[in-house]
């Protein structure tokens, strides 16, 4: 089987506009939880991209299979609604500069793009028209361009690769989950490259009243944004939603070596499950979580005792974290207390379907600069036994890190990162 590398990384998120401004921010200890311009149904607060200006190359030009660019044809980033651009301008830092570039069969590239919600904005708008005007206002593009799969598409004209291109839907695990395809893609030699890209965008008052009246969300402190996401702290009251997209180019270790590619990190192991329980509870017991950990465990070959770091779900919602650390008891066993945790979302929020593309990014930078990002906000600690970074990041060395994420339907999948 084809060993799975990770050769570029790439983000746009509250956190900042690249995948080395999230690792800054989050490593720093800064929050990217800000107040909302209007407070929707006692929710007040939420990560919100600022500052964003798609490149002039989104919206003008292709990027050939063999280097070189031509003119983009029919024009169709117009269409395209801010999610979508993000998902784009996140893919292009993960992409390498001329890129697909030889020796890339673009027959041999996969895009698959993650997100619980897709392009939800569009759909509203296009509802609206329909409700006001009737049909014949309905714009057309949202058939071509409404849906979770349509930024695959785009990025396969744009970067002249012909593989696979399609949307993986799992709530909250759907970046998770979209990397654990790329790397099966890869692994069993259906794809030599496979870029995946998360993305969500749920900041609208359709989500946030959605989440608010199933009590799902921390309501926050419109003068106190930052306080508001506080994974395994006594005083959590739900996770915080934010906005954004981020990137992973995944490639075999012999394409990557073949094109002299600098490699971040490895793919090692995937797992996943599902909980059957409850259509938005997790098993209190985290039995499924637990099932995804040790299959991903089971994957990559490497013992329990292997793991060096966890970055947790974490959400912050009483139910979630509790059952999270249910199971992460149950793998880890009696090692538990030597297993440093972190939760990165009390920095960024939750970027629901592009949260496990995010952490992944963080995972690999964690290995790769020997510091574990701080969980803020853990002024109570909820569960005792267990050592979860706070205050600072901590200088750590590790060869293996285990990342969670866990959705709404009772959706696990677990990823294992490990060392170049």
């Amino acid at each position: 089987m084809n060993e799975v590398v990770v050769t570029g990384v790439g983000a746009i998120t509250p956190s900042g506009l690249s995948a080395a401004a999230l690792w800054d921010a989050v490593v720093r200890g800064e929050s990217a939880i800000t107040a909302l311009p209007e407070p929707v149904a006692g929710v007040s607060v939420g990560g919100v991209v600022r500052g964003f200006v798609p490149p002039e190359a989104s919206f003008g030009t292709v990027r050939t299979a063999r280097g070189g660019s031509t003119e983009a044809p029919s024009g169709g980033m117009r269409h395209l609604s801010p999610v979508q651009l993000w998902a784009i301008a996140a893919a292009d830092e993960a992409m390498p500069p001329e890129s697909p570039a030889p020796p890339w069969d673009p027959r041999r590239v996969a895009i698959v793009v993650a997100t619980g919600s897709g392009p939800v904005d569009m759909l509203q708008h296009a509802t609206r028209a329909l409700d006001a005007h009737g049909p014949r206002r309905v714009p057309p593009a949202l058939s071509a361009f409404g849906t979770s799969d349509a930024v695959a598409a785009a990025l396969s004209r744009r970067y002249g690769t012909r593989g696979a291109t399609h949307a993986v839907s799992a709530a909250c695990a759907s970046g998770a989950v979209g990397i654990g395809e790329g790397l099966r893609r890869i692994r069993h030699g259906y794809a030599d490259a496979v870029l995946v890209v998360g993305m969500e965008d749920c900041l609208g008052p359709l989500h946030l009243a959605a989440g608010a009246n199933l009590r799902a969300l921390a309501p926050g402190d419109p003068a106190n944004p930052a306080a508001a996401s506080r994974p395994f702290d006594r005083g959590r009251t739900g996770y915080v939603m934010s906005q954004g997209a981020a990137a992973v180019l995944l490639e075999s270790a012999a394409s990557a070596s073949a094109r002299g590619a600098r490699v971040l990190g490895r793919v090692a192991g995937y797992g996943e499950s599902s909980d059957a329980h409850h259509a938005t509870a997790p098993d209190p017991e985290g039995a499924g979580a637990a099932e995804a950990m040790r299959a991903c465990l089971a994957d990559a070959g490497v013992a329990a005792r292997e793991v060096d770091h966890v970055n947790t779900h974490g959400t912050g919602t009483v139910l979630g974290d509790a059952a999270e650390i249910a199971a992460l008891g149950a793998v880890l066993g009696a090692r538990r207390e030597a297993v440093p945790l972190t939760a990165t979302k009390s920095s960024t929020g939750h970027l629901l379907g592009a949260a496990g593309v995010a952490e992944a990014i963080l995972a690999v930078q964690t290995m790769r600069e020997g510091l574990i990002p701080p969980t803020l906000n853990l002024d109570d600690p909820a569960f005792d036994g267990w050592d979860i970074v706070r205050g600072a990041a901590r200088p750590h060395r590790s060869e293996h890190v285990l990342s969670t994420s866990f959705g709404f339907g009772g959706h696990n999948a677990a990823l294992l990162l490990a060392r170049a």
